[in-house]
């Protein structure tokens, strides 16, 4: 066993045992095959629904915290081989048969995880109706040149390219959102719950959220969000569910402790899911790509789901327990930001706002991730924070105010709508006459999983250079790649909150 894809991985070079996350070295195992037989179904010049469908849906169920269903996973291995239809010799066994050599290995690999967190968006689009075969085809193309012997300038013009595709991605998941249900608007959502029974929903599907509001409709229970599924409320369509009474808790990280005292059943739809504890294993259940073992999985049938298991457990169960009582503003899309343009600009070229931070990605256990909170209570008043993914919940419980009206915390939603925060800051760099890097304009990035990698690629893909990246950095990059990264687009890692000021040029040496 080797994995090395999260944040996390165990020092110094990864999970070689059990994963930090709790996947056995037989899952691991089972996904290193699966991945195997995905690079050798898109070698086979295999193509269609069917196999885009299989590719997609078993790179995103390889992606950290979403499937720990082993049976699921040996499931989707038999499909791809069924659709070869011919005997598989796995080329690509596991990661470090990708290269012999340690830096084309790193840049594989680093393909290979931008490829998990496009196919995670590209499910999501798809769930909603929507595609785009240009993405699909460039999957097949990467996973492909996985098993090749490429060089290092092919490998890194694939990387580029993931980059570029992945923002075409987050530009159809963007689409798919808005227009199945309406342009994300500035909203506030109460934390507290109610006297009812309750059923809590995570993870990022907002269909599966969709039915579950209509199914739980006038059977006295009510619907909560958790984690990223928080951004959710800012859509209209959503506005009109008087049974969606909130947002339950905060990151995925903290969930085992969380879930237990919500009482009621949780819905896990997506990635960020954790093996549960005894206290609420009974009330977990899933669906799509997400598993757990001895879970029970919601399956879909004609794009539908039946939600009735899920509710009559509800009804016979305690309302959840308050954990947290107060208000939280989201729905910042470019949209709803572009139309505040002229405020902001304005704002920028009186003085009063300084610098914008984007402060986006993910959340995680680690210690040293109070930094990002830290970072944010630092800033100088005149500085507006842009946020995105579940980073949001290390900053959105602070009082940082506003200037001249404009928030200083702008959430712009889900991980995927780091897509707004770069539309924010192309039509801000179109405005100045400048490109984003001319503008006051500061990255300092947490991230966890695969999705924040594929992020990371489309900015650099855009040119954006400077991005400080942390709590640590990957281990599956080679010193020598990140000599690369270091150089060509000035990647680098954090240190102290007083530090960090001054290379991003918030505060004075």
């Amino acid at each position: 066993m080797l994995c090395r894809q999260c944040e996390e991985a165990c020092a110094p070079a990864g999970c070689t045992k059990i994963g930090i996350c709790g996947k056995t070295e037989e899952l691991s195992t089972a996904m290193d095959t699966l991945i195997g037989t995905l690079i050798e179904l898109a070698s086979s010049g295999r193509t269609g629904s069917e196999a885009d469908e299989i590719i997609v849906d078993g790179l995103f169920m390889t992606l950290s915290n979403t499937n720990f269903d082993e049976s699921r996973i040996v499931t989707l291995t038999e499909a791809a081989r069924h659709l070869i239809g011919a005997p598989v010799d796995i080329r690509v066994p596991d990661i470090i048969s990708l290269d012999v050599d340690e830096d084309l290995r790193s840049l594989k690999e680093l393909l290979l995880l931008g490829l998990k967190g496009m196919a995670a968006y590209y499910h999501h689009a798809r769930v909603l109706g929507y595609g785009d075969e240009t993405v699909t085809a460039f999957i097949r193309k990467a996973l492909t040149s996985l098993a090749k012997s490429l060089s290092a300038d092919e490998l890194v013009a694939l990387n580029m390219e993931c980059g570029t595709v992945g923002a075409t991605v987050l530009a159809l998941l963007d689409k798919a959102n808005t227009e199945t249900y309406g342009t994300p608007e500035i909203t506030k959502v109460r934390t507290g719950v109610g006297r009812n029974p309750g059923i809590l929903i995570t993870g990022h599907d907002l269909k599966d959220l969709e039915q579950l509001l209509e199914q739980t409709q006038g059977t006295g229970v009510d619907v909560y969000t958790h984690g990223e599924m928080l951004a959710a409320s800012s859509y209209p369509a959503f506005k009109k569910y008087k049974n969606l009474v909130g947002n339950y808790g905060g990151a995925w990280y903290a969930q085992k402790e969380e879930f237990a005292r919500f009482n009621g059943p949780i819905v896990a739809t997506t990635n960020c899911v954790l093996i549960p504890k005894e206290t609420y294993a009974d009330r977990l259940y899933t669906t799509g790509t997400a598993g757990i073992p001895g879970a029970f999985n919601i399956p879909c049938v004609d794009g539908k789901k039946d939600f009735s298991r899920v509710i009559e457990q509800a009804k016979k169960c305690a309302p959840p327990e308050q954990i947290d009582d107060r208000e939280l503003t989201i729905g910042f899309g470019h949209s709803q930001v572009l139309s505040l343009a002229d405020a902001i600009v304005g704002a920028v070229k009186s003085g009063a706002i300084s610098r914008f931070v984007v402060m986006a990605g993910c959340d995680g256990h680690f210690g040293k991730r109070t930094y990002y909170t830290e970072f944010a209570e630092s800033l100088p008043k005149d500085t507006v924070i842009l946020t995105a993914g579940c980073a949001k919940y290390r900053l959105n419980r602070l009082d940082l105010g506003d200037i001249g009206g404009i928030p200083r915390l702008i959430d712009a939603g889900q991980c995927n709508d780091c897509y707004s925060l770069v539309v924010i800051a192309l039509k801000l760099a179109e405005v100045f006459g400048t490109d984003v890097n001319g503008l006051p304009l500061s990255f300092n990035i947490s991230w966890y999983e695969q999705k924040a990698v594929l992020v990371l690629l489309t900015l650099l893909s855009l040119g954006v250079k400077d991005i400080m990246l942390g709590p640590r950095l990957p281990k599956f990059i080679s010193p020598g790649i990140l000599d690369v990264l270091v150089k060509n687009f000035g990647i680098k890692g954090n240190s102290t909150v007083r530090e960090d000021m001054v290379i991003l040029n918030i505060a004075e040496q």
